[in-house]
């Protein structure tokens, strides 16, 4: 009974997890566009301005310089995340010789130079640049501060780079996704004073109502509901919400539940059904919430 009894408990907490919802709901996947080791005398520079990218070394090391911003050494296992890709090259700590050549790891055993694994994020969910928006200009992940998740992940990736075979493209997408998402919790956990929408989550009161906001966006949620759920006085809530996220809760529920729309009309809901099943009990004012959240009507995200 009291293995029942923790079973429960833990279910519970694992799916009310509001942003992982969140990340469920952008349906991003990740398209790996390089993955191999760059030789000779090498400079890459950004893959696309404005698109979600990242870098992993997997081998050596690099220089990463961001013009105007930021210039370090990028270790093996170091990890670099631009929500919105600006300019910025890499290239060897040291001046090599010789033309660039980007080599495989198995026919460049003997030949200096440096491993990298790029990825593109991409979002299928109209809601993805608020997310971003949150986000500095770019994140560094070091290697040897993030912990065991990034010490398995580099693993996998190099010994896949090992034996390219069946299914590797996917097999790299797939570390890719896994690559971004940790690299987004691990932004979380190491700024738990940063105002912003994404610090709600990481609020042990505040998380409590955003859960249940997510859980149930049909009900009619006023000041003093979402303050219970928190278990605070609706002064000290609606305070707090503010200072941590810089919203109001009104806010955040407005938002939520335009995700929501925006996904449910994608899987072909109609709008009325659409606008009963986040809490809007008349079309109209739906449609001009939705019109007013994305610059475009309700009626065509279904063709985008």
């Amino acid at each position: 009974m009291m293995n029942d009894v923790k079973h429960n408990n833990s279910v519970l907490g694992y799916e009310n997890d509001a942003f992982s919802e969140i990340l469920h709901s952008l349906k991003g996947s990740v398209d790996i566009y390089h993955n191999a080791k760059v030789c000779g005398d090498w400079r890459i520079n950004e893959h696309k301005l404005g698109a979600t990218c990242f870098h992993i070394v997997t081998q050596g090391s690099c220089r990463l310089s961001v013009p105007s911003l930021s210039e370090t050494t990028l270790q093996c296992g170091d990890l670099v995340l631009f929500p919105r890709e600006i300019a910025h090259s890499m290239l060897p700590v040291s001046p090599l010789v010789g033309e660039q050549q980007h080599r495989s790891f198995k026919d460049s055993h003997d030949v200096e130079g440096t491993g990298l694994l790029c990825g593109e994020m991409r979002f299928q969910h109209g809601g993805f640049r608020y997310l971003l928006d949150e986000l500095p200009p770019f994140l560094i992940i070091k290697y040897d501060e993030a912990g065991s998740w990034l010490q398995a992940l580099l693993t996998m990736i190099i010994a896949e780079n090992k034996d390219i075979g069946i299914a590797s493209k996917v097999i790299f997408n797939k570390l890719g996704d896994l690559l971004f998402t940790y690299a987004l919790r691990q932004y979380l956990v190491s700024n738990p004073n940063k105002v912003g929408m994404l610090s709600i989550y990481s609020h042990s009161r505040l998380a409590r109502t955003v859960n249940a906001i997510h859980q149930h966006p049909e009900r009619s949620w006023t000041l003093e509901l979402m303050a219970k759920e928190a278990m605070l006085s609706r002064t000290s809530f609606a305070e707090t919400f503010k200072s941590i996220s810089g919203w109001t809760p009104g806010q955040y529920l407005t938002w939520w539940r335009m995700q929501r729309a925006w996904s449910l009309l994608k899987q072909g809901e109609r709008i009325s059904n659409v606008s009963n099943t986040i809490g809007y009990r008349s079309d109209s004012s739906f449609s001009r919430a939705f019109t007013k959240m994305f610059g475009i009507s309700a009626g065509k995200v279904k063709n985008l």
